[in-house]
């Protein structure tokens, strides 16, 4: 099936994969875990349930009005979603989430707060 991969610190990578349980927690590295971020679109962002508590590295924040209300933890895959199981990420959407997931995101503690940066290619 058609998907988005996106690593921690890389841009977002078009890819196909078996749309099987092994092949997707391969990928995430353990068991998965499927977030709904957009009601308008079919599409599940597929990441590892336990990556944040087994200290993956951070990856990309998801954003809500503006304000980040979750970051996901390694690697994570955005796919399509049918009646009843994934299927091909369309290709709106694959454009739309890699414009979305461009820019890979740093995140730091600051005076016991998260901040969170976009790394812009080529900066400094």
């Amino acid at each position: 099936m058609k998907a988005l991969k996106i690593e921690p610190g890389k841009a977002p990578e078009r890819i196909n994969i078996a749309n099987e349980l092994a092949s997707l927690q391969s990928l995430v590295g353990g068991y998965i875990e499927v977030i709904y971020p957009d009601e308008r679109r079919p599409v599940g962002l597929i990441c590892n349930e336990e990556g944040k508590c087994c200290g993956l590295e951070l990856n990309r924040a998801l954003y809500k009005n503006g304000k980040p209300y979750d970051i996901i933890a390694g690697t994570f895959l955005v796919v399509g979603l049918s009646a009843e199981d994934f299927a091909d990420l369309r290709e709106e959407d694959a454009a739309y989430f890699e414009k979305l997931f461009r820019s890979p995101e740093k995140f730091q503690r600051f005076a016991g707060r998260l901040v969170i940066s976009k790394v812009v290619p080529g900066g400094v």
